[in-house]
């Protein structure tokens, strides 16, 4: 038998669609503080022996405990981070393993079409973490209008075209950190320490406005 621990704050998608039906943005201190505890639980992924990767990382994916603290679930789609596709069969059954295992508005642009003599690394799982910034801001992940429009999602993320509302209460540092993420090229994206340290950075300026942060329902006693 495997326990798990119930946690009734359900996941960050649910706060996020609440928040989105209001209108009502979460506190820039708040967006930084989840997004720095969903990093480390990546960086225990990133530097285990050997490294493994997330691949489905999203909000869908992120339970949030009575405290308001994320725990990353559903570590099905894991995997050796560090796998190069070797031969033409290879790709197609990496590229297969993607497609039914990591959501499109937040599969990174080199997950959608794997060539022969192409090698992945754990920066998959940061254009994930861009997405998941991103929606922290703004909701969503920032190709999620692409599907619902019914819209290539493919070519939207392979155009690496992030949109910025004009409402943006958040700082330009935090913007410019959501499009480093959103590299196109995997090879010029961060790996996790550099993204903890950018988060540190932003962590240090203190609380950035916003109108409130994640209050989750405490356990019943009985």
């Amino acid at each position: 038998m495997l326990l798990l621990p119930y946690l009734p704050g359900g996941t960050l998608h649910d706060e996020l669609s609440v928040r989105a039906a209001e209108r009502r943005h979460l506190p820039e201190s708040e967006v930084v503080r989840l997004f720095a505890a969903v990093c480390e639980g990546v960086r225990a992924m990133h530097e285990s022996r050997p490294a493994l990767a997330h691949r489905d990382l999203k909000t869908a994916n992120v339970l949030l405990s009575t405290d308001g603290s994320p725990v990353i679930m559903d570590l099905g789609s894991m995997a050796e981070a560090r796998v190069t596709a070797e031969t033409g069969a290879v790709a197609r059954h990496l590229q297969d393993l993607c497609a039914e295992r990591c959501s499109m508005p937040y599969r990174a642009p080199e997950l959608f079409n794997i060539q022969a003599g192409h090698t992945l690394d754990e920066r998959t799982d940061i254009w994930s973490l861009g997405c998941v910034l991103y929606a922290l801001c703004f909701f969503k992940s920032p190709f999620e209008a692409a599907h619902e429009r019914g819209d290539s999602v493919a070519l939207a993320v392979l155009a690496g075209t992030v949109h910025v509302p004009d409402d943006s209460p958040y700082s330009q540092d935090l913007m410019d950190l959501i499009r480093r993420l959103l590299t196109v090229s995997a090879a010029d994206r961060p790996f996790i320490g550099e993204v903890l340290d950018a988060v540190k950075a932003l962590a240090a300026r203190g609380d950035m406005g916003g109108d409130g942060a994640i209050h989750t329902p405490q356990p019943l006693v009985t």
